[in-house]
């Protein structure tokens, strides 16, 4: 009893719960901070602020005191109460604790299925889907029951915030007002429905196109590595004769000069002696020994060995099979640079309404370039200042390169802004 006692001194008188950070008015009575912000917010609204529990009016919001002691005595009272049961039981089993199936919303009571059958024979009696907390269905200022919604102030109002508080809004049943807005939410669920439908289909098709590119570059792969081994293959083998051919040129070759080398040093064997006889000859002074002398005097010598300085040592290679390798290898560059090739080039044009008076735009919009002569465009809000200037076209996403001809300018620059729109 005392237990019980000491809890209703600890009960806001609006939510109805034990304090939360109670605060206290002027005139002495407590409530949770929360609780009575929410009520003398909406006071504010009416210009009167008044006490909910002894009506007592303030000419302003009044200040709220902090009460230390009885914050102390609630959060004690309340980590020594046990637990509450979950669920919601029947208000009118009060020997047992049967579980409530529904809620009348005129008697304020959760019902049973032995006391629902009593009101459903009741007209007056309006049930509900089970409501754990009925105090939320309650006007926190009157505590009575929430039956209109002011459109005006968005807010669930009873009968007496109607006549006083919202006096003149534009005000609905609740059930009038909740069927509006669930025409509302229905509008908005099948136009969320149609854009999800849409996203899907779109991400459907983005992962299709995606699996076809992978298998598109992965066929591309296959081809290219299954060229380049044949290309390499082929490379070997054009090396393999190329160099066969050229050891074999090269023995021919040598054997030629080797020839030639033996005629030449044999010949030169037969000069050193007739060199010798004919310096013989010479030092003989018996006129007769040597107008007797049979020697050939004849200056004729046939070397054999042909004009050496012109002969080739080794023919060329086939270049015919060479120019093949090669035509093979552009060819193969060629196949995997058009089946590689997702992105097409961009055409810009640049706006001359961006454009600086120091920037020299083309007559076809397309290049831009220093001016050392300051010309004179007119103004605008969105001209640049100096050395700049904009597209009128915007690049897709993925990736992009910029051409840059640099040949003529000592110094150059060029930047590019990015930005994304929602």
């Amino acid at each position: 009893m005392a237990s019980a006692d000491l809890r209703d001194e600890l009960i806001c008188s609006i939510c109805l719960n034990i304090y939360t950070d109670p605060v206290t008015l002027s005139c002495g009575h407590n409530f949770c901070r929360g609780c009575i912000n929410c009520v003398l917010d909406s006071q504010e609204e009416a210009q009167v602020c008044s006490c909910p529990e002894c009506r007592a009016e303030f000419e302003e919001r009044p200040a709220l005191h902090r009460n230390i002691t009885l914050r102390n005595i609630a959060e004690h009272f309340r980590s020594t109460q046990p637990e509450p049961k979950p669920g919601v039981c029947c208000t009118y089993c009060l020997h047992s604790q049967v579980p409530a199936l529904k809620s009348c919303l005129h008697c304020e009571a959760s019902l049973c299925d032995d006391h629902l059958k009593a009101h459903h024979k009741s007209p007056e009696h309006v049930l509900s889907d089970l409501i754990t907390n009925p105090e939320a269905r309650k006007c926190s200022i009157h505590k009575k029951i929430l039956e209109y919604y002011c459109s005006e102030d968005a807010a669930c109002i009873c009968v007496y915030c109607s006549a006083r508080l919202h006096r003149g809004h534009k005000l609905e049943m609740l059930d009038e007002a909740s069927m509006k807005k669930k025409e509302r939410l229905q509008k908005v669920l099948e136009a969320l429905t149609s854009k999800k439908e849409n996203t899907e289909k779109r991400l459907q098709s983005l992962q299709e196109r995606r699996r076809e590119e992978q298998k598109r570059a992965a066929s591309l792969y296959e081809k290219a590595t299954v060229l380049f081994r044949d290309l390499r293959r082929h490379v070997d083998d054009l090396e393999k004769k190329v160099l066969s051919e050229i050891s074999r040129q090269e023995e021919q070759v040598l054997v030629s000069f080797s020839n030639l080398i033996h005629q030449l040093e044999k010949g030169k064997d037969e000069l050193s002696k007739k060199l010798c006889h004919i310096e013989e000859l010479c030092h003989i002074t018996d006129p007769l020994t040597v107008l007797q002398e049979q020697e050939s005097e004849s200056n004729d010598f046939c070397d054999g060995g042909g004009d050496v300085e012109n002969s080739q040592i080794v023919c060329d290679p086939d270049v015919v099979q060479i120019t093949e390798a090669l035509d093979k290898l552009s060819d193969v560059v060629r196949h995997v640079k058009r089946g590689l090739s997702f992105q097409k080039s961009m055409d810009i044009v640049l706006d001359t309404g961006t454009a600086a008076n120091n920037v020299h735009i083309s007559d076809d919009l397309k290049t831009a370039s220093f001016s050392e002569a300051e010309q004179t465009f007119p103004k605008t809000p969105n001209r640049f200042l100096q050395y700049q200037v904009l597209s009128t076209r915007s690049f897709s996403a993925d990736q992009h390169f910029i051409d840059v001809d640099t040949m003529d300018s000592n110094s150059w620059r060029v930047g590019m802004l990015l930005s994304q729109y929602e």
